[in-house]
């Protein structure tokens, strides 16, 4: 078997019907959360160019249902081998947590980012999900955790960034329910990181993931099921490219940029967490100017200045001890080994 993964700057498991304390954090982030960062800054910036790819040839709903269910399948597949069925218990308020946020993020958050990009372009739904760390602040502040001016100031900052790199786009011709629908997703995506860190979430983060994989997999498929994305369904029309970019998305967006993700959200403070949504329009736009031949105007190279600048400043205020945002009250302690 292998050991549950243990974070940074806490040493956690769980008992059966674990309640949140809180735990003595480190004063350093280690290296781990630096590289599970970058894997969130690279890959999920460009799974808006592989889900565009994907509906080009597939219902919206439906294929973020096989995404989230194929990659959910083969986790509990992979700690059933490698664990066994210990691997994959929880308490009923652990599963009851996991499946929540996983609907939050998963069907509220990715599913309605999947359903506007069907008439929004993938680097404007990328730029507008940026909006995800202001939400974040915001439910931080209402949390009873202050955030430090400099980390409001990197937000800012971020979001000034984005506006200058998305000005170009908006003066384009936009459908404004694709571009609600994608504003809704932050506000949701943003809820469910939050809550994540407030309620008892299993102690293995792989046994997490994949419940909340399941959960937001089998939603996804009973509102594309209700919205009828099953009639005319042809399996046989659909492309070889939206075939590739939806194994892209089940095997690096969803079994190891979101494994890295909820990690994250327990190794690392949120505000630190969240600056992927600032790097994740850079990403994009510079894989549009690399595989779509894109002009990389002057707006975009100034403004992903700025956004680059933004995330630097929130990064250098979360490395310091005691910032805000740290996971605080992750689940009981009661060994160093599961």
């Amino acid at each position: 078997t292998t050991s549950t993964p243990t974070t940074p700057a806490t040493s956690v498991t769980a008992t059966a019907d674990a309640t949140p304390t809180t735990v003595a954090p480190a004063t350093r982030l280690g290296g781990a959360v630096w590289l599970a960062l970058a894997v969130v800054y690279v890959v999920w910036g460009s799974t808006y160019l592989a889900i565009r790819i994907a509906v080009e040839t597939m219902p919206s709903f439906l294929s973020a249902a096989a995404r989230f269910l194929t990659a959910g399948l083969l986790l509990v597949g992979y700690l059933l081998v490698r664990q066994g069925p210990a691997g994959l218990k929880v308490s009923r308020r652990q599963l009851a947590s996991a499946a929540l946020v996983g609907v939050l993020l998963l069907t509220g958050g990715n599913g309605l980012v999947v359903l506007g990009e069907t008439s929004v372009p993938s680097g404007l739904a990328a730029l507008l999900v940026a909006a995800v760390p202001l939400w974040m602040v915001v439910l931080t502040a209402f949390g009873g955790e202050r955030p430090k001016r400099a980390e409001l100031a990197g937000v800012l900052l971020g979001l000034v960034g984005l506006g200058v790199l998305s000005a170009p786009a908006i003066g384009g011709s936009v459908a404004p329910l694709g571009v609600i629908l994608i504003i809704c997703a932050t506000l949701l995506w943003a809820a469910g990181s939050f809550v994540s860190k407030k309620i008892p979430m299993p102690g293995n983060v792989l046994a997490a993931s994949a419940y909340q994989m399941l959960a937001g997999g089998f939603c996804n498929l009973l509102i594309g099921l209700v919205r009828g994305e099953q009639r005319g369904l042809d399996l046989g029309a659909v492309s070889g490219r939206s075939w590739l970019a939806m194994a892209y998305l089940v095997l690096f967006g969803s079994l190891l940029a979101f494994t890295a993700y909820a990690w994250l959200l327990r190794a690392a403070p949120l505000t630190l967490v969240a600056t992927y949504a600032y790097v994740n329009p850079v990403v994009a736009v510079l894989l549009g100017w690399l595989i779509l031949a894109e002009p990389l105007t002057g707006p975009t190279l100034a403004g992903g200045a700025i956004v680059v600048a933004g995330v630097c400043l929130v990064v250098s205020v979360s490395r310091r001890p005691g910032s805000p945002g740290r996971p605080a009250r992750p689940e009981k302690a009661t060994s160093a080994r599961r």
